[in-house]
């Protein structure tokens, strides 16, 4: 999970696309630096809990949560409001994984 880039268009309001799904199922637990996290299984398909608490212990592992001292394109400038994206797959389905500071959501393609 160390090649998460920004794929995610900046110019379009992720929330209003992807809203938080009722039935969102959330899977909580702490960076390396003890500051809280959590990963959001937002497929409503009710992902295996394993399968969740797996990933989110590897993106604790590799440090995914929280701000960057450069940004995704490599550029020096911190934005408050980056999201960055890559998949991930879960039993045989492929899903997109969306990083935003101290969340991690698991969306539908």
């Amino acid at each position: 999970m160390s090649d998460i880039n920004q794929f995610v268009d900046p110019n379009v309001n992720f929330d209003e696309n992807n809203p938080l799904r009722a039935d969102a199922v959330h899977f909580a637990g702490n960076t390396k630096r003890g500051k809280p996290c959590e990963l959001v299984d937002n497929t409503g398909r009710a992902l295996a809990v394993n399968e969740c608490e797996e990933i989110l212990a590897s993106l604790i592992e590799n440090e995914a949560f929280g701000f960057r001292s450069l940004s995704a394109n490599g550029g020096e400038t911190i934005s408050l409001e980056r999201r960055e994206s890559t998949h991930v797959q879960v039993g045989d389905d492929l899903y997109r994984l969306i990083v935003f500071r101290y969340q991690a959501r698991i969306e539908n393609f």
